[in-house]
C-alpha cells in the first residue's frame, strides 16, 4: 500500500510528489497525458525560465525531476477511486492501494459544441453515473463517450436500466460495449422542454430521460463527485489543509479553483504535501 497516490503529473501533482518523497513517504504518481499544458506552446511568465518553453516541456521536465528522485511515475489512465479502508485506485492497467490520495488533474470538463448542450446541463445532462443513475431507474438513459471512462460509467448504469444508448458522437468506439445500443454518428442537436427529451443524430432521433457525459478522461471533479466530495461552482471544495470533506482525500491545482497559473499550482502542491505528511504522521501506524 502506498502512503500517497497522486493523480495528475502536472505542476501541482509533481510538486506535491517531490515534497512527499523528501518526507520519506512512499509515493505513486499516475498520469495519462499532458493535460491542458499539452495545448500550451508558449510559457514565459514563470520564475526561472530564461527562455520561453512549451507546456509539454514543462511537464516532461517535472516528470524527469520526479523520477530522478526515485518517485514512481506511471502513464496510466485512472478510471475510478473507491474509498473504504483506505483508497483503491483503478486504472486501465490494474488497481493500487493507498492511505491517501491527492487529486491534481486540472479542471477540464467537456463543454461540447452541440446545439442545446448548454441549455440542459443540470436539466437532463449529468456528469456522474454513481451520483444520479439511481434517479433514472428503468428510464431511457443516454451515455455520451467512446473510451474506457464511458465503459466504466456504463457498468454503473446497467444497475439501473436495461434501456441504455451509447452515443460516440462520430468518434470510433474504443471500449468494448455489451448490453447497450451504440450510435456512432455525430450528435446534431439536443432537444426538450424544461428537461432534455431527445438526442438527434444522423441515424435518427432517440428519446432519452437523461444523457450522462463520459467523454475522454475523467477529471478530478468527476472523481470527487463519485466519491461524495463537496463540489461548488464546478471546483472541488477543500479546507485550509487542502483536504476535502472525505478524510485522506486531498486536492490541489486548477481543480480547486483560483488563479489558473503554474505558480499557483506549484504552491498548492507544496502546501498539500505538507498537510498530507502531517495527516499521515497523526495516524496510528
Amino acid at each position: 500500500m502506498f502512503d500517497v497516490i497522486v493523480i495528475g503529473g502536472g505542476p501541482a501533482g509533481i510538486s506535491a510528489a517531490v515534497y512527499l518523497k523528501r518526507f520519506k513517504l512512499d509515493v505513486l504518481v499516475l498520469m495519462k497525458d499532458y493535460g491542458s499544458l499539452g495545448k500550451t506552446d508558449h510559457i514565459e511568465n514563470y520564475y526561472g525560465f530564461p527562455e520561453p518553453m512549451t507546456g509539454t516541456q514543462v511537464v516532461d521536465n517535472g516528470v524527469r525531476q520526479a523520477r530522478r528522485l526515485g518517485i514512481d511515475v506511471k502513464r496510466e489512465e485512472v478510471l475510478n477511486i473507491d474509498n473504504a479502508d483506505g483508497f483503491v485506485v483503478k486504472t486501465t492497467q490494474g488497481e493500487y492501494l493507498a492511505k491517501t490520495v491527492l487529486l491534481a488533474t486540472g479542471s477540464s470538463r467537456p463543454n461540447l459544441q452541440i446545439p442545446g448542450f448548454q441549455d440542459f446541463i443540470g436539466k437532463g445532462i449529468s456528469y456522474c453515473a454513481i451520483c444520479d443513475g439511481f434517479l433514472y431507474r428503468k428510464k431511457a438513459i443516454g451515455l455520451l463517450g467512446e473510451g474506457e471512462f464511458m465503459a466504466e460509467e456504463l457498468e454503473v448504469l446497467k444497475n439501473f436500466s436495461p434501456n441504455i444508448t451509447v452515443f460516440t458522437h462520430g468518434k470510433p468506439l474504443i471500449a468494448h460495449v455489451e448490453g447497450a445500443n451504440v450510435v456512432t454518428s455525430p450528435v446534431r442537436r439536443l432537444e426538450g422542454d424544461e428537461l432534455l427529451r431527445r438526442v438527434l443524430t444522423d441515424e435518427g432521433t432517440f428519446s432519452v430521460d437523461v444523457l450522462f457525459v463520459a467523454v475522454g478522461t475523467p477529471s478530478a471533479t468527476d472523481f470527487a463527485l463519485r466519491m461524495g466530495a463537496f463540489i461548488e461552482n464546478n471546483v472541488i471544495s477543500v479546507d485550509d489543509k487542502f483536504m476535502t470533506n472525505i478524510p485522506g482525500l486531498f486536492a490541489a491545482g486548477d481543480c480547486i479553483g483560483g488563479l489558473s497559473q503554474i505558480a499557483k499550482a506549484v504552491s498548492d502542491g507544496a502546501h498539500a504535501a505538507l498537510h498530507i505528511n502531517k495527516f499521515l504522521r497523526s495516524k496510528p501506524s
